[in-house]
């Protein structure tokens, strides 16, 4: 190779190398998610704040609750939550959305409360949480239910827009004010599960129960207005209402003369 070609060579050799290492230096894009963005189950649309704030306030979290937000996205209603004080953590697939969502929790000062792991919703245990917050579409939601349902009686789940079937809402709210889009949310109070056959002193009292909602006999006449809110039963038969709280196989309360009462399952 003659002198004049090894130079050529070697300035092409540079001006290469010059333009990878200028390629190089360029810093990746940020990580930006879109409305609308394709995910595992569910296309991502952002929650709007103000919606946030009210399903909070609905489920009526307190720094003693430990919050659960299934489908987590961007973090913000993990976030919300850490900022009253709640130890909160979120679900995520995908990874971006992770390192986004843990980004913003850090940026917000609030990592010491707020979690965001990367994970499937249908393979996590979230079954210690006090709420449960989420935005799928409701045949996620009924494919949670049975977990849900399986929860400790008084678990607050909320819900942004979508529903749970047959199981209807304890409360609706709506987000209000500029709001134009996925405004609205309902809460479920997971109810103790009572149907059988109870001792109520020298009463017999027997439950058929369909989610919250409650048909059912002392002896031989029909209870009306019976329902579940979590732990809480109240009914009525013949002329008394009975309010009171189901522990596993027990409930005791008191009825609408003043009068203590208790019932044992059979």
């Amino acid at each position: 190779m003659t002198p004049k070609c090894i130079s050529r060579f070697l300035s092409a050799c540079c001006f290469a190398i010059m333009v990878t290492g200028s390629a190089m230096a360029q810093p990746a894009k940020p990580f930006e998610p879109y409305s609308g963005q394709p995910g595992k189950d569910v296309v991502w649309v952002p929650s709007p704040q103000a919606l946030v704030d009210r399903m909070l306030d609905m489920a009526k979290v307190t720094p003693r609750d430990y919050l659960v937000d299934l489908g987590s996205g961007d973090g913000r209603t993990v976030i919300t939550a850490a900022k009253r004080g709640v130890t909160a953590l979120g679900v995520e697939f995908n990874p971006d959305m992770v390192a986004l969502s843990r980004k913003n929790a850090a940026e917000a000062g609030v990592t010491g409360k707020a979690t965001i792991v990367h994970g499937d919703i249908f393979k996590t245990d979230f079954t210690k949480a006090d709420v449960v917050t989420m935005f799928l579409l409701s045949s996620l939601n009924l494919r949670l239910r049975p977990t849900l349902l399986d929860m400790r009686p008084g678990t607050r789940v909320v819900s942004n827009t979508f529903d749970m079937g047959e199981w209807l809402p304890d409360e609706m709210i709506s987000a209000g004010g500029e709001c134009s889009s996925f405004c609205s949310a309902m809460l479920w109070i997971v109810p103790a599960k009572v149907a059988g056959t109870w001792q109520m002193g020298k009463a017999e009292l027997t439950l058929e129960q369909s989610f919250q909602m409650l048909e059912g006999r002392m002896n031989a006449a029909p209870i009306s207005k019976a329902k579940m809110l979590g732990p809480q039963i109240a009914f009525t038969a013949g002329d008394k209402t009975y309010a009171g709280r189901v522990t596993g196989d027990r409930m005791a309360g008191t009825a609408s003369d003043g009068s203590k009462w208790q019932a044992t399952r059979r």
